[in-house]
Parts: structure tokens; C-alpha cells; sequence
């Protein structure tokens, strides 16, 4: 997966799954769009996206959260629930304000 920390006054996380940079997803009226400009980062494995969503989690970041494997990443790094998560096109995503 992608992961990008985009330094702010509030820190962005933004996490995605590898294979769906650069796509668009859509369902009614609702637009998922993983712009490589905005979440391509450095590619890392699950544990390594664990980690780091669980340091930035204590610096009070934001995260941007899609696909299946970051969105388990950051439900075992324990800054989200299954009530948080949302799907387009089957797609999980999350966006958390710690």
C-alpha cells in the first residue's frame, strides 16, 4: 500500500491500497477518487503502515483511509471501528480526525 504524510498545520495521513492509485470509483451520487497526486507515497507492507498510523495517530493527525488492506491496517492499529467505514463500488474507505 501507499502511504503519504502530508505536513501541515494538522498532519494528513492519506493510505491507500496499491492497486487502486490513480482510479475512480462512483455509486449515485458519491465520488471516490484516489489521485496519485494526493495519496501516492512510499509503498510500504502492512506492518510498516500499522506503525506509522499509530505514531501519527499520537501527533494528532488526520487520515484518509482507502482499500481493504489499509483499512485493516488502520482498524489493527485501533483508530477505527467497522461503524467508520464506508464503500463505494465495494470499495472500504475512512476518513478519521483523531
Amino acid at each position: 500500500m501507499f502511504v503519504r504524510i502530508i505536513k501541515s498545520y494538522r498532519d494528513v495521513v492519506a493510505i491507500c491500497d496499491s492497486e487502486l492509485l490513480g482510479k475512480i470509483f462512483e455509486e449515485g451520487q458519491f465520488q471516490l477518487d484516489v489521485k496519485e497526486g494526493f495519496y501516492k507515497g512510499e509503498e510500504m507492507d502492512d506492518e510498516e503502515a500499522q506503525e506509522i498510523i499509530e505514531r501519527m495517530s499520537e501527533e494528532d493527525a488526520t487520515f484518509n483511509i482507502v482499500g481493504k488492506k489499509a483499512v485493516s491496517a488502520a482498524i489493527k492499529a485501533g483508530i477505527i471501528t467497522g461503524e467508520g467505514i464506508k464503500t463505494i463500488q465495494g470499495i472500504p474507505f475512512a476518513l478519521v480526525l483523531v
